[in-house]
């Protein structure tokens, strides 16, 4: 095996003093990730200091440069690594787990710690994507090209046309959705496709579905404009079908990774559901707010492609490239899209013309394809830390896809777990505030796609250790 000596003050980080066995039956790469993971925890290698490149330390170590990218593969996933754009492999500021048993009791210990401000603590409520490490060079790049342009004077209700035929190939290669530029319309993201969806298609007092417990911007937005919402339970694979209503005029879900539960709704449920509809008339509003997020599972195909005519689609690039942005899209029957695009027209409801060319580059240029490849890669190693920390303490839904997982837990358990949390500086979510009628299926919801990979992972050591102690 490797050993491990202390740095003298003067060496420097890149002339790491690392020693590999060939002769032994561990691979060079676990050898790699052992020296490495013990020399940080150890403080030998301090958090913030930058590592070689795998190409240099490939070669320092006269081994192939795949033994280096292995190891700090799973360093990566375990928490001790952190990658900053353009920038290089840096040593995450990871706090070493101490197991459960040798701790105090969680509210005690709460009270002996320094309490962090609510700017320091791990934010693990679910909703925000990771923001703070983007393609500066592309960003600025789609911002000069959108201001290039002139103002426009009369603002297409449908959106950019150029924009459309690339939000159709994107939703072609990211959802096998097959559509053309007639069968989309540019929102400014996904509430203000709600929206008008419910100004095309409700009548006074309308009864609309909603996924009880779901996202509670859908209840609003629906109940603003005079909708009657009627709470439509979910299990964990997704939205019950057996016993919809039979008078709903529409039902809103999120099939492809089910807010907040996790589940993906079943083929043989969609079709079901599809099913339902088509008995019923009543029309099924899709949201696919996060579906271009999958992690060792194959995609489902948008109940849109199954049924066109039954079906509206809503996409936003929210969590896939910020929430700042403010661009989305609505997929349906150029039927439907001419009445919402007349009755844009009257409210001057609108999109930004600038923003939209400046996400039409991201598109052409492929930068955003580029970020979404690097984003599913560092959403599947805080992913793989929820589930590695967490699992061993409770049952985990909804870790498949998307950007956050429902860590099952008994109610009686969660506000204190809540409280305890907050007290050590982790902000968690409960089920509780997303069920609109009695709650089913309780425990915390916990999101990794706006904290850091070493914060979600230290953020999850704490929650194990406050539920091991309660248990």
């Amino acid at each position: 095996m490797a050993t491990i000596d202390r740095f003298p003050e003067t060496t420097s980080v890149h002339d790491l003093p690392v020693t590999l066995s060939r002769e032994s039956s561990v691979p060079l790469s676990t050898q790699l990730a052992d020296w490495l993971r013990a020399a940080m925890h150890s403080g030998t290698l301090a958090p913030g200091e930058r590592l070689p490149s795998s190409r240099g330390l490939a070669g320092q170590l006269q081994v192939s440069r795949t033994v280096v990218t292995e190891a700090f593969q799973q360093l990566y996933a375990e928490g001790w690594l952190e990658g900053r754009h353009g920038s290089g492999t840096y040593v995450a500021a990871v706090e070493v787990f101490t197991p459960p048993a040798e701790r105090s009791h969680p509210r005690r210990a709460g009270k002996q710690e320094v309490r962090r401000s609510q700017a320091e603590a791990i934010d693990l409520i679910p909703g925000n994507p990771w923001v703070r490490d983007y393609d500066k060079a592309a960003w600025k790049r789609a911002w000069r090209k959108a201001a290039d342009l002139p103002p426009g004077a009369n603002p297409d209700p449908y959106g950019l046309p150029y924009l459309r035929e690339l939000l159709a190939g994107h939703l072609r290669r990211a959802r096998s959705v097959a559509v053309g530029p007639e069968n989309i319309l540019v929102t400014r993201g996904t509430g203000n496709g709600m929206d008008l969806v419910a100004l095309a298609l409700l009548g006074p007092k309308a009864r609309v579905g909603v996924e009880d417990p779901g996202y509670r911007v859908a209840r609003s937005v629906f109940a603003a404009r005079g909708a009657e919402i009627v709470p439509c339970p979910v299990d964990e694979d997704g939205v019950i079908v057996d016993g919809l209503p039979e008078d709903l005029a529409l039902l809103y879900t999120t099939p492809a990774h089910q807010y907040p539960l996790g589940g993906r709704l079943p083929i043989s449920r969609r079709e079901r559901l599809l099913a339902w509809s088509r008995r019923t008339g009543a029309m099924i509003v899709e949201d696919d707010y996060d579906a271009e997020f999958r992690y060792d599972v194959a995609p489902l195909p948008a109940l849109y492609g199954l049924d066109p005519a039954r079906v509206v689609l809503l996409g936003t690039l929210s969590k896939s490239l910020a929430p700042d942005v403010g661009v989305g899209w609505l997929v349906g029957s150029p039927e439907l899209l001419a009445t919402i695009a007349a009755l844009r027209d009257e409210l001057g409801d609108r999109t930004s013309g600038p923003v939209q060319q400046a996400v039409a580059t991201l598109l052409e240029s492929g930068d955003l394809d580029r970020h979404l490849r690097r984003m599913r890669l560092e959403y599947a190693r805080r992913r793989a830390v929820v589930v590695e920390v967490l699992g061993k303490v409770c049952r985990l839904h909804g870790d498949t896809a998307g950007l956050h997982v429902l860590a099952e837990l008994p109610d009686a358990l969660v506000p204190g777990i809540i409280a305890a949390a907050r007290e050590r500086g982790v902000l968690l979510d409960s089920t509780e505030r997303h069920h609109h009628d009695r709650a089913r299926l309780h425990g915390l919801v916990i999101g990794y796609g706006s904290a850091s990979l070493s914060e979600v992972k230290r953020g999850c050591q704490i929650v194990a250790e406050l539920i091991s102690s309660i248990e």
